[in-house]
């Protein structure tokens, strides 16, 4: 799934979801989720709100990393997109985010003069 970085100004505050991942990722009972960023686990608590419009994961250990991350761009203007992909249970990856590649490889064209 693909998540973006929150900011207020120029600092990092969290990491947004959005609704619809909330919904499919995260069953409400979870209370708290494990983040992989680069060689560092951590684990992150959800509030209440997670479910009820505010679809956010806020930590000050994320919000270091994020900003660091955030900081190899020009500024927290644009919310840096990234790929948060379910490692089984409660467990996530978070890494840079990258363009989904085409599902079918392109059809190969004729060479000229073939029939």
């Amino acid at each position: 799934m693909v998540v973006k970085t929150q900011c207020k100004g120029r600092e990092v505050t969290g990491l947004c979801v959005g609704a619809s991942n909330a919904r499919r990722y995260f069953p409400r009972t979870l209370s708290a989720i494990e983040l992989e960023l680069d060689h560092l686990r951590i684990e992150c608590g959800l509030t209440p709100e997670f479910w009820h419009g505010r679809p956010e994961i806020r930590d000050p250990r994320l919000c270091a990393w994020l900003q660091a991350k955030q900081s190899n761009s020009n500024s927290c203007r644009e919310p840096l997109p990234l790929d948060m992909i379910p490692a089984g249970g409660n467990s996530f990856q978070l890494r840079p985010w990258r363009r989904a590649r085409m599902r079918h490889p392109a059809p190969v064209l004729a060479a000229a003069g073939a029939a």
